[in-house]
């Protein structure tokens, strides 16, 4: 099936734009109000044409429902820094009004064998495009920090090993991904600590206006194995 990719990857474009923008607003909100944030980073992207295609290959999708069958050609990614902050997050999405909660996919309390943690909400969202409404599917993946760098390694080394992970590799990344958990563990023992910290030195030394704070800073993303 011939298509024009361009045009068909307009709305899931705009979309990724929108959603960034309204993400990192809940951010900038939390801490005008001097509040802790549950948003720590706010990143998306639009699958790439040639990863459409090998993901159509792989899981058997019939073109004529790719928009219905691929729930993540529009990717948004938040960073927290608490796994409490996750639930957080997935609570302020469902209560939204503009955009309506779809499917959820827990992988932090049911972490993959491979050792992957993240939470998976899958949105439906309406842009507005020049011959009207258009409503898309998007998909919200929600992280902590420990679990982003976990899954940023994994994914780099499927570029070496595309099938299969040698044994040894792979026993060293569960490994690591318990390592990483059980890091947010121990954060989240002592979050409040944290929190009031990072309370005392933004109202002493910032405002949510300072260019240095990292809400409206965006950082590179990548399609990862568990897309």
């Amino acid at each position: 099936m011939d298509r024009d990719w361009p045009t068909f990857l307009l709305p899931y474009e705009q979309a990724v734009n929108e959603l960034k923008i309204k993400l990192r607003a809940l951010r900038k909100e939390f801490l005008e109000k001097g509040e802790h944030t549950p948003i720590e980073f706010v990143t998306g992207r639009v699958k790439p044409v040639a990863s459409i295609k090998e993901k159509m290959h792989r899981r058997v999708i019939d073109p004529a429902l790719l928009e219905e069958d691929m729930q993540d050609i529009a990717g948004l990614r938040v960073q927290c820094q608490f796994v409490e902050d996750i639930y957080d997050v997935v609570a302020l999405i469902r209560e939204r009004s503009d955009m309506h909660v779809v499917e959820e996919r827990d992988y932090v309390k049911n972490d993959k064998p491979s050792g992957y943690r993240s939470y998976h909400v899958v949105i439906e969202y309406s842009v507005q495009m020049a011959e009207g409404e258009k409503k898309i599917l998007a998909e919200i993946q929600i992280r902590t920090l420990a679990m982003n760098f976990w899954a940023t390694i994994e994914h780099s080394l499927s570029y070496k090993y595309p099938k299969a992970f040698p044994e040894e590799i792979n026993d060293r990344l569960k490994r690591a991904a318990e390592a990483a958990f059980m890091l947010d563990k121990e954060m989240s023992a002592i979050r409040e600590e944290i929190q009031d910290a990072q309370t005392m030195y933004r109202r002493g030394q910032q405002s949510p206006d300072d260019p240095e704070d990292p809400d409206t800073g965006d950082e590179n993303t990548h399609e990862d194995r568990n897309i």
